[in-house]
């Protein structure tokens, strides 16, 4: 295809995943409430004040595979939308059973395996680029490293999933970002399936923007985070770009930052990693006051800067005989304001644990405030 048509079939594929997902999420949400499949607030995680039915994903992953079933002549497509399925139908099952957190675990290495095996090397990280070190070759590791990442990816986004929109949101955005990165390195395919991704995610906010009437559930999230993390192995990071490992790093760093800080929350307090907390941002911000929209839209434009400034890294440093001073100032200002973004955040987050040292060292700690840090019971 030339460029026209690839940027024509991406939108396409866009408006399809789009209007599928609006049309096909009001059945399934019906189908889940009159099986019982609800969401039930349990005061750890979800910030819903009611129950919502699940299985959101189902609708999100059949608009993906439908449209994408157009662009099934890349190279280990088939085993990339497998594992769609099987991401997806693992997701449903916990969401209706809640399986045990080793078989989840053991389901998702399996499934992570799944495009690895069937692409011929293709769906594999055999090496990366790292900025003004050079190419690192995995060798034989390529195999267990690209199914870590996968795994991980998948996890991420899982985790951020407790409240109205937000891994919906930032799944489109970071789509959307990989779907321009792969267009300009010459991945016409992937960046088609990002778009769709994106169109998908887009339409299930319809639904799920609060006050949500349905939620993705695991079978949203642990497809999504899988498509990701695939998108990103054949769109980025198998590029021969100087700066290929930082775009994802960029792109997904909320969700990667928010797992690593809960995480390092549970281990502190020597609690297991899968079990349910009030730590992630999302909960955070609602500790200090922030509403579910207000949260959501502070999360989307501090992944919209985030991306911006991966975009600004591929785009504008095009000079071939080497870094500008114009392109140099520009990229120093997006950075920083990336940056800035990024002590936003994490300052307006940790300014309650702030009050609350000081409130203990005057020996006048509020009650409200100490909650915020205290280990989930």
């Amino acid at each position: 295809m030339n460029s026209l048509l690839d940027y024509q079939a991406a939108a396409v594929g866009f408006a399809v995943a789009f209007l599928l997902v609006v049309l096909l999420t009001p059945v399934v949400s019906l189908a889940a409430s009159r099986a019982g499949v609800l969401d039930r607030t349990d005061g750890d995680r979800r910030m819903h004040p009611w129950p919502l039915p699940r299985l959101g994903g189902l609708a999100i992953f059949a608009g993906i595979a439908i449209p994408c079933a157009a662009f099934g002549s890349q190279h280990g497509f088939w085993g990339v939308m497998l594992g769609a399925a099987l991401m997806c139908a693992l997701g449903a099952i916990d969401d209706v059973i809640s399986l045990p957190p080793g078989a989840k675990f053991a389901g998702q290495i399996a499934i992570a395996a799944v495009p690895v095996a069937l692409s011929s090397g293709n769906i594999s990280i055999d090496h990366v680029t790292i900025p003004l070190i050079g190419v690192f070759d995995f060798g034989p590791g390529a195999y267990p490293v690209t199914i870590l990442w996968i795994v991980a990816i998948a996890n991420i986004v899982n985790f951020i999933d407790g409240m109205d929109g937000l891994a919906a949101g930032f799944c489109a955005i970071a789509a959307m970002t990989f779907a321009v990165l792969s267009a300009s390195l010459g991945h016409a395919d992937t960046a088609a399936v990002a778009a769709v991704v994106a169109g998908a995610a887009i339409g299930f906010l319809r639904y799920n923007f609060h006050p949500a009437t349905i939620i993705m559930g695991d079978s949203g999230s642990l497809m999504l985070g899988y498509l990701l993390a695939t998108l990103a192995i054949e769109g980025v990071l198998k590029t021969a770009a100087a700066v290929s490992l930082v775009f994802p790093l960029v792109v997904l760093a909320l969700p990667i930052l928010d797992t690593s800080f809960v995480i390092l929350k549970r281990l502190k307090y020597r609690q297991p990693i899968y079990q349910a907390d009030r730590w992630h941002f999302h909960h955070r911000f609602a500790n200090i006051g922030f509403s579910q929209r207000r949260t959501a839209l502070t999360l989307y434009a501090w992944c919209i800067v985030l991306s911006g400034f991966a975009l600004a890294i591929r785009f504008v440093p095009a000079h071939r005989h080497g870094w500008t001073l114009s392109a140099v100032a520009i990229l120093g200002v997006l950075g920083a304001v990336a940056l800035l973004s990024s002590v936003y955040v994490i300052y307006t987050l940790e300014i309650i644990k702030l009050r609350r040292l000081r409130a203990l060292r005057g020996g006048r700690a509020d009650p409200a405030q100490a909650s915020v840090d205290r280990p989930a019971a």
